[in-house]
């Protein structure tokens, strides 16, 4: 059985030969892994990020590929030609910011001038993007999309792996894109302030992410995940996430599942006030689901509640069981988690969110083994 037919039978709801391995890394953890690459080489260019890619799922031995930046520009080196290396760090400089890349984590943009967010009164719709030609990674970071040039990276990852291995896709949450444009604090006074801009802020969004995900179906996929960080109980209550989440990327799933795909819902956080309301959205399957402390999701009770409507990506706790613990505390909290996840199927075995930059890769070999041992059907 190859990977890729591991994990198809997962989503599927059906019993593959074991527990198949997938995890999400976080940029700091590749680059850690990454001794030798320019970081913002593996940003920026596409080839660059597309062997990273290969090659991390080699060392762990993962069952697929999660791709979550595409669009790199070809002519990166002469957009982002005021560039600075140093001992530690690289810069970019940009118009109203730079850039620092390290190998320890995201790119840490660092403006000239404070930065003002527009309220929402000023903000006119039709001036908003109509194709998204962006990626809200996090605060003030922005990854560009080239327009003629949208997804050359999954063509560069089939054609080194071809059918062996799952290839996903990534989008994001409109709700990413509203607290993006008004800042965070803003948008949310913004949801009880003007209810009504919000929506319609958050429908244009979500007009452009679903051509943006339909059009990445057309691509050598198995399935696109929804980035959704911001949509737990951390942000929003469960009223307003039905209110300013779920019609929303309920919009995106349906786009990405009628073209034959699998549509995943990543939320970090606490979500279990709101699992039955995230399966009211369509999604094929839930990323994450953190246990305590970073969450407050047990699996055993997630299994029954989710039944077989949505298959899960989880639960490891990257930070108290892959960062601080030990191989034997690893060995012990994966095996659980394993033997849990796994009953009826539907289980992807999985960090609950990324795996954190200092995560030793002794811990992270360790999950391929104990799911060929523990993860059998």
């Amino acid at each position: 059985m190859t990977s890729r037919e591991r994990v198809l039978l997962a989503m599927n709801f059906e019993y593959p030969d074991r527990v198949p391995v997938m995890c999400q890394m976080s940029i700091g953890h590749m680059l850690q892994q990454l001794k030798d690459v320019s970081p913002v080489e593996f940003w920026f260019d596409a080839e660059t990020f597309a062997n990273g890619l290969i090659y991390l799922r080699e060392l762990y031995q993962f069952d697929g590929i999660l791709v979550s930046l595409h669009g790199h520009f070809k002519n990166w080196r002469e957009i982002y030609n005021q560039r600075e290396v140093q001992s530690d760090k690289e810069i970019v400089y940009l118009n109203d910011r730079k850039l620092i890349f390290t190998n320890e984590d995201l790119p840490f943009p660092e403006f000239y001038d404070e930065r003002k967010y527009p309220s929402i009164d000023e903000i006119d719709i039709s001036t908003l993007p109509a194709e998204i030609d962006y990626i809200p990674v996090s605060g003030g970071l922005h990854f560009k999309i080239d327009m003629n040039n949208k997804f050359e990276v999954f063509d560069l990852i089939y054609q080194k792996v071809g059918d062996e291995f799952s290839i996903h896709g990534e989008v994001t949450s409109p709700f990413d894109y509203l607290l993006d444009l008004l800042g965070y604090e803003n948008a949310l006074m913004s949801l009880i302030e003007n209810p009504e801009k919000c929506k319609q802020i958050l429908q244009h969004f979500t007009n452009g992410i679903s051509t943006l995900a339909s059009e990445m179906c057309d691509k050598q996929i198995d399935a696109i995940k929804i980035s959704s960080p911001f949509a737990g109980a951390g942000f929003i209550s469960p009223e307003f996430y039905k209110e300013f989440v779920l019609p929303y990327e309920s919009q995106i799933i349906s786009a990405i599942k009628s073209k034959g795909k699998f549509a995943y819902l990543h939320t970090c956080g606490a979500i279990n006030d709101r699992l039955e309301l995230m399966i009211e959205s369509g999604t094929s399957g839930l990323e994450c689901l953190d246990p305590r402390p970073l969450g407050d999701v047990d699996l055993v009770d997630a299994k029954r509640r989710l039944g077989f409507k949505v298959f899960i990506k989880g639960n490891i706790d990257s930070v108290n069981t892959l960062l601080f613990g030990s191989p034997k505390s690893v060995i012990v909290d994966v095996i659980d988690i394993i033997s849990i996840g796994k009953t009826n199927g539907g289980f992807i075995l999985s960090t609950a969110c990324s795996i954190a930059p200092k995560v030793p890769a002794e811990n992270v070999k360790l999950l391929k083994d104990l799911a060929e041992k523990f993860g059998r059907y």
